[in-house]
């Protein structure tokens, strides 16, 4: 009989982008991204690993600077490591060696909170670079704790860390390095006999915090209205910051030495440009249009052989199974409908790729910083553009993560306005449609399709910009925001872990779009294999030719109100389908095509090419395509990316305007579009 696992549960905890993520990747061997901006973790994640019989449980909480929260991510940091005491036997604390004085803050307050916690300093490698030596078994003594140095993104002192979370090397210090100055210490002691609480941090923290941490409730039974009138958190907050840095200081001076460095980072000569007020917009403008370059360029041939794949499998089918309804089912329904969206593939794996690039090597925090001083007058801050730029992968995480977003009012406008940024669910539609009505032509080496895509882009990121200018003059607060945060600095990417990362999600796209259209298709099948009866002795037709079926009857039933913007019957059942999710739009029309008798052969591209009406126009001319641009580029998104903004808003009002404003937009505009260009 084998021994029973003992289980162990830990906190992952420290500032944003102090190697945090990167650390809880390597003890769980969990596939979570790391970004190089704060808040990229915005709510709790577990992750296990067993070692020597003993299985450890480790929660990630999102990074903070301070016990105090000034945004959701930071308190569901703050309520969980208060309140959930009892759950976990210590904290693992990640310290940044480049930065130890900022570090030390948090974890000073921790420490004082009476929580076992144990110290990693992380990022020893590039403190050396710039001339940062530090003690460690002097610090170890200073702030009576035990710490360990690792690299966590070279694996460097993994082990070391598993070996002292088994041995728990956990300190609890019950001596205070926080003394509660003296106008407050009545209260303090009056509450700790209230709730008999013998920390009286942690009463102070409740005292500074106002509503955040702890059980409030009691406290302001406790609280009298003349000490309430007394008690200003955010004073207190500074009173406490002042005090604990001036015993840090004299840690930091004791315990690390700095070597003056005449030769300057490559981070700074690097900076020199991209963050430059001219120059660093230009760059990334210049990026960008590399990366929509690359996704029609590497993207051709791999989408080649997924169709040749997928058009074999479909003629497979249909000359090897019998006859009848579940021949037509597979064959015209099910493997079109899925292959039609599993071609773009490739794209969205491209379009990753890049992003995740972008984050592994530092530049995107340049992008938040550089972008900052640009959104400030559409009501936004550097941290929307995060948000922002994550909206063109999936809508939905890009709207959670706004959560670190301090400013209520700058937060609620990036939530409304972060689904015009076009999110890979639409890249499927923006691509064969650009496929369509854009010629293969070249301008000095950049595809006209390239071109065409960015414009796209930047049309969506237009529009989120005016949106925002409208909604900052209609949504009032007399707050004020600013933007701090910290540069990390730039490091070679982990192009073999970003791989692995694209792998993971292009497949989650696959796999969740895949489900979406395999029920769509055998709704689509059924609706166009039946029809009304035909014959008097019938109650239902089958096998009946596509105008003739439910499916063409309820197309036909939508064409008034859609043919003002040059849809037939065929888009508008596209349209429909799309609301569950963007890209069915295009596995809707593969599916209408190969169903359709009278549809030409060839690719599904090929098949709208040579789509005619009966007086003999295109389908899919000049005009339709870029009608059907502008009504994707402002469409709202999907029903889940509606869900996700009622969750983050909590508000019906601004989810429904949100979603009726966007959807008049892209029907007006789609219109407008239309008929100048018919």
């Amino acid at each position: 009989m084998q021994d029973q696992k003992k289980q162990k549960q830990i906190l992952l905890v420290g500032n944003p982008n102090v190697g945090k993520s990167t650390l809880f990747n390597s003890l769980c061997n969990r596939k979570q991204k790391t970004g190089n901006y704060a808040g990229v973790t915005v709510a709790s994640l577990s992750g296990n690993y067993t070692y020597k019989n003993e299985e450890v449980e480790i929660t990630d909480l999102p990074g903070s600077y301070s016990i105090y929260p000034t945004s959701e991510d930071e308190a569901i940091f703050s309520r969980y490591l208060i309140q959930e005491q009892e759950n976990y036997v210590g904290v693992l604390y990640i310290a940044d060696a480049i930065n130890m004085k900022r570090s030390l803050l948090l974890f000073q307050q921790i420490q004082d909170l009476g929580i076992p916690i144990l110290m990693v300093v992380n990022q020893i490698d590039e403190a050396e670079k710039r001339g940062i030596k530090i003690n460690t078994d002097e610090l170890s003594k200073k702030l009576n704790v035990d710490i360990l140095r690792t690299n966590a993104k070279e694996q460097l002192g993994i082990e070391e860390v598993r070996e002292a979370i088994f041995n728990n090397q956990f300190n609890k210090t019950s001596q205070s390095t926080f003394e509660i100055p003296i106008e407050q210490k009545g209260l303090v002691y009056k509450i700790a006999e209230n709730t008999k609480d013998h920390n009286l941090y942690k009463i102070w923290t409740l005292l500074a915090a106002d509503t955040y941490l702890g059980k409030i409730e009691r406290i302001n039974e406790i609280i009298t209205q003349e000490d309430a009138k007394c008690n200003v958190p955010k004073r207190l907050q500074i009173q406490e910051t002042v005090r604990r840095y001036q015993n840090i200081d004299k840690i930091i001076s004791e315990t690390t030495e700095k070597i003056p460095q005449r030769k300057q980072l490559l981070t700074e000569k690097l900076d020199r440009i991209l963050v430059h007020p001219v120059w660093g917009y230009l760059v990334f403008f210049l990026i960008l249009l590399l990366i929509f370059q690359s996704v029609f360029f590497l993207a051709e041939y791999p989408m080649n052989w997924i169709e040749g794949a997928f058009s074999w499998l479909s003629t497979f089918s249909a000359e090897h199974l019998p006859e009848g309804p579940i021949n037509s089912l597979i064959s015209n329904g099910i493997v079109p409908g899925i292959g039609g969206i599993v071609i773009f593939a490739p794209q969205i794996g491209i379009l990753l790729y890049f992003l995740y690039l972008l984050e592994d090597s530092g530049y995107m925090a340049r992008v938040i910083f550089l972008m900052d001083r640009f959104l400030r007058p559409f009501g936004l801050n550097g941290k929307s553009i995060v948000p922002l730029v994550s909206g063109t992968a999936c809508a939905i995480p890009a709207i959670m993560s706004t959560r670190n977003i301090e400013n209520i009012k700058e937060r609620l406008i990036t939530i409304l306005v972060t689904p015009f940024m076009t999110c890979s669910a639409r890249l499927p539609v923006y691509s064969i449609i650009i496929g369509l009505i854009i010629p293969d032509e070249n301008f000095y080496g950049i595809k006209y399709r390239a071109i065409a895509l960015m414009a796209m882009y930047l049309i969506g990121f237009g529009m989120s910009l005016l949106s925002s200018l409208i909604l900052k003059n209609v949504i009032k607060t007399k707050v004020k925001s600013f933007l701090v945060m910290d540069l990390p600095t730039y490091k070679m990417p982990l192009f073999g872990y970003d791989f692995k990362l694209v792998l993971g999600k292009v497949w989650d796209f696959i796999s969740g779009a895949g489900k979406v259209i395999f029920t769509v298709s055998i709704i689509l099948w059924t609706l166009s294999y039946f029809g009304p009866a035909q014959k008097a002795n019938q109650t239902v037709a089958s096998d009946v030719k596509l105008e003739q079926s439910y499916l063409g009857k309820i197309g036909r039933g939508i064409e008034p109100a859609i043919a003002p913007l040059g849809y037939d019957w065929k888009m508008g059942i596209g349209i429909l389908t799309s609301f569950a999710a963007r890209e069915v739009f295009v596995g809707t029309l593969s599916t209408l095509y190969s169903l359709d008798d009278e549809a030409p052969e060839g690719r599904l591209i090929e098949k709208m090419r040579l789509d005619v009406h009966p007086n003999g126009e295109k389908v899919f001319s000049f005009a339709t395509g870029v009608s059907i641009l502008f009504f994707y580029a402002f469409a709202m998104q999907c029903i889940s990316t509606i869900a996700v903004v009622y969750r983050e808003t909590q508000s019906l009002k601004w989810t429904m305007l949100q979603t009726f404003a966007m959807t008049l937009l892209a029907y007006f505009s789609a219109l407008v579009a239309y008929q100048i260009l018919k």
